[in-house]
């Protein structure tokens, strides 16, 4: 015997969507709806299917929503039958949490139905039809129903390409509109929009976070063998850890991985996990990217399996420098990864904390501009360590845990020490965090891993893209010299238009320059350049540099201010001196490779796997649609025409119907242990960052749009004083203190000094800022 088939709410509400073949072009279809007879009892239909694309057109036409009530199937899986109802029928429960501000329902509990049951040829036929409405019916509103409302195929790929691109669904929608003539021929909204790109994005991720990450990383490797990945899980089998880098990011790295930025401030993704680009800088001076992680904790062994799987992907070729935030543990783990390589300290990072630390003493400002002046002016090791003794034996800071943990650190941090080593012009990790903030574009706080990736690879191609444009900037157009010195023209011809500038900038400082000669012997003399230097609020400052000449075999030329050694440009100082002994040329060893235009790079003819990530379903339907164009073009331009291009497409449909079969299922995203066995991965936990509280990380307009500041009417002082004395009544006396009458209340509760003992004491004695 076959029973009845009780849906839940979610099935009792459901809507019909139009799954068989689209034909909307942009505009309604009116004559499809007009002239549909009314139901009658005993009408038969070939399916289901018919019975309800019927009554959809009958509904629309009279203008009444439709949606299924009940059926009943039958053991061999049949439908015996059915009912479909107006969409106003029945009553709901109000689910407001507040029953005086009851939630707005369609239900007014509409007789309207049609009964369709199975008959003896395997088709329906209508066994009871209620036609009376208990409500208005609006032939013009009734594109509103949900169960009119689809999008179509062609704007549905519209969506899933703009959204690809970071085209907001709302810009989209509002083409669509444009293109149709206004909204009323539009058979679907901006939320039927945005639901569909939401499950498309569903569709994009696949069965899981991890499995399609995996997935991913598979398939760009098949496409591109020098795609680079490395996932590191925990014993429950859990991602902790991912990193990859494309092949564009590796070969780059021969030419400009001398200098890199490595920086953990940004929060990017759903599971929280610190998102860790290694960045550098290009011949433009423009960032780079060497890879990237996504790392699920910031201690020694996360940050060592990290840059061991980075020098890996770097076929074991360390940089020469790198620049981090000042963190204990990066700093150990460096030392022990990358024992050649220079470590240095974020600048601006240690220097932002003086408020913090110091922000509370009477004598701010001086401290301040003292410990300015000993980080920035100091031009030898030995003129800081003068300038910090002074420092700390002026303001009795001897004692101090942070000024001697920096001072422990000084030959990370300290310009003076550092300056002698190559740092292509970066002094802080803004290249991260600029490379943060490109993007803020692209992702926010709740992009999945999957999410991540796809659109880490839309950032790279737009970093491809302005590279390209620079390049070409650099060959086809050029700035103009300032000065008549032939040095500037060699700079001019070989260096990149952003570069030249650079260079440029230090001709112009020739204004503010004075020379005389210190003295010298034989091929070796000494002169001392007087600099005039701006400062904040406009004040002057000047300084002298020693810019030492040898010409004993080959022309060598330094200058105490280290802007060659620190940035790779030469400094005015120099330029100065050079063009004063008439010299034509600059040596080439002070022209640096990696800022020039004239050489051919090998990292620019690599194929990057992100050009070869587009679906081979999608390239087809590209090139369909672009053979479309043409013929509907040239078939518009007559009635004859369009309907005769109609009728062939029409004939053309049955000859490739919808195929909704999928492939075998993918063993992709499990990993394989020693042991042989096979462990699918699971996705991370939610991440809890180090010692850095997420309201220091960036944030993401996206997600500041999502914090809407509370419309509650803050309490003034007086109110919250009141408020709080009230609720600690409630908890000395319970819950029924305010429902006993005045005079039987207990008086009010009063609090009682806090005893301290010395060292209590002692503690709000300190001032603030001598707490490291």
């Amino acid at each position: 015997m076959a029973s009845n088939v009780h849906l839940t709410d979610d099935e009792y509400d459901e809507v019909f969507v139009d799954d068989g073949p689209d034909n909307y072009d942009g505009t309604e279809e009116p004559n499809e709806d007009d002239g549909v007879e009314e139901p009658i009892v005993g009408r038969t239909f070939s399916s289901e299917e018919e019975v309800r694309s019927y009554y959809m057109r009958y509904a629309k036409q009279k203008g009444f929503g439709v949606r299924r009530r009940n059926s009943r199937q039958s053991e061999d899986g049949r439908v015996r039958w059915f009912t479909l109802v107006c969409a106003r029928q029945g009553t709901a429960k109000s689910q407001a949490s507040n029953i005086l501000k009851p939630r707005q329902t369609e239900r007014v509990g509409c007789k309207a139905r049609i009964n369709a049951v199975l008959n003896e040829d395997g088709g329906y036929t209508l066994s009871s039809v209620i036609l009376d409405h208990t409500h208005y019916v609006s032939p013009g509103k009734a594109r509103h129903f949900r169960c009119f409302k689809k999008v179509d195929a062609r704007v549905a790929k519209r969506l899933e390409i703009n959204d690809e691109a970071g085209i907001r669904t709302s810009k989209t929608f509002q083409s669509v509109i444009v293109e149709a003539g206004g909204y009323e021929n539009v058979p679907f909204g901006q939320k039927e929009c945005q639901n569909y790109i939401e499950k498309a994005r569903q569709l994009r991720l696949g069965v899981g976070g991890v499995e399609a990450l995996t997935n991913y990383f598979q398939e760009m490797q098949k496409i591109n063998a020098e795609f680079f990945y490395a996932i590191d899980v925990g014993p429950d089998m859990r991602l902790k850890n991912v990193f990859w880098a494309d092949a564009r990011s590796r070969a780059a790295y021969q030419s400009f991985g001398d200098v890199i930025t490595f920086d953990t401030t940004y929060l990017t993704n759903a599971y929280k996990m610190p998102f860790a680009p290694f960045v550098g800088v290009n011949h433009h001076g423009q960032s780079i990217l060497f890879g990237c992680g996504l790392i699920s904790n910031e201690d020694a062994n996360t940050f060592e399996w990290l840059f061991e799987s980075w020098l890996k992907c770097m076929n074991d070729q360390p940089p020469n420098a790198i620049i981090t935030d000042q963190d204990k543990a990066m700093k150990v783990v460096i030392a022990r990864v990358f024992p050649t390589t220079r470590h240095r300290f974020c600048l601006w990072h240690i220097m932002k904390k003086l408020p913090e630390k110091f922000g509370s003493h009477s004598r701010y400002d001086e401290i301040k501009d003292s410990l300015h002046k000993c980080v920035y002016d100091s031009l030898s090791e030995n003129e800081f360590e003068e300038r910090w003794g002074a420092l700390l034996e002026t303001n009795d800071f001897r004692e101090n845990a942070w000024l001697g943990l920096l001072y422990a650190d000084r030959h990370y941090w300290v310009p003076a020490y550092v300056k002698n080593t190559f740092w292509a012009g970066m002094s802080t990790t803004q290249r991260s965090e600029g490379m943060n903030a490109f993007f803020d574009d692209y992702v926010h706080s709740r992009t999945t891993l999957k999410q991540f990736v796809d659109q880490y690879d839309s950032a790279l191609r737009r970093k491809a893209e302005n590279e390209a444009i620079a390049d070409f900037n650099s060959f086809n157009t050029e700035i103009p010299c300032i000065s008549h010195y032939p040095i500037e023209k060699q700079f001019q011809k070989i260096y990149t238009i952003a570069k030249f500038k650079e260079v440029q900038e230090e001709f112009r400082g020739f204004l503010y320059l004075t020379t005389s000669y210190f003295g010298g012997d034989g091929a070796n003399f000494t002169y001392v350049v007087g600099d005039e230097i701006k400062v904040s609020d406009g004040f002057i400052k000047r300084v002298n540099y020693f810019v030492s000449v040898c010409e004993e075999s080959s022309l060598d030329i330094t200058c105490s201010c280290k802007l060659f050694e620190f940035r790779g440009i030469l400094c005015r100082h120099a330029l100065r001196i050079l063009a004063q002994l008439d010299k034509s040329e600059v040596p080439p060893k002070y022209i640096l490779d990696r800022w020039r235009k004239d050489i051919k790079r090998q990292y620019v003819n690599v194929r990057s796997s992100y050009e070869a990530t587009s679906n081979p379903e999608k390239q087809r339907f590209n090139r369909i649609q672009n053979c479309f164009y043409q013929l509907c073009s040239n078939a518009a331009k007559t009635e004859r025409s369009c309907v005769k291009l109609i009728s062939q497409l029409e004939q053309l449909k049955s000859e490739y119907p919808d195929d909704d079969s999928y492939g075998a299922c993918s063993t992709a995203g499990l990993v394989t242990p020693i042991d042989g066995t096979t462990s699918k991965v699971l996705s991370p936990l939610v991440v809890r960052s180090k010692e850095r509280p997420t309201t220091k990380r960036r944030t993401h307009p996206v997600d500041k749009a999502l914090k809407k500041p509370s419309t509650r009417r803050r309490l003034s002082t007086t109110e919250q004083s009141s408020l709080h004395d009230q609720e600690s009544q409630v908890w000395t006396h319970g819950p029924d203190f305010f429902c006993t009458p005045l005079s039987a209340r207990p008086p009010p509760v009063q609090a009682q000094p806090v005893q301290m003992n010395d060292s209590d004491q002692d503690d709000l004695r300190q001032p603030r800022w001598w707490q490291p």
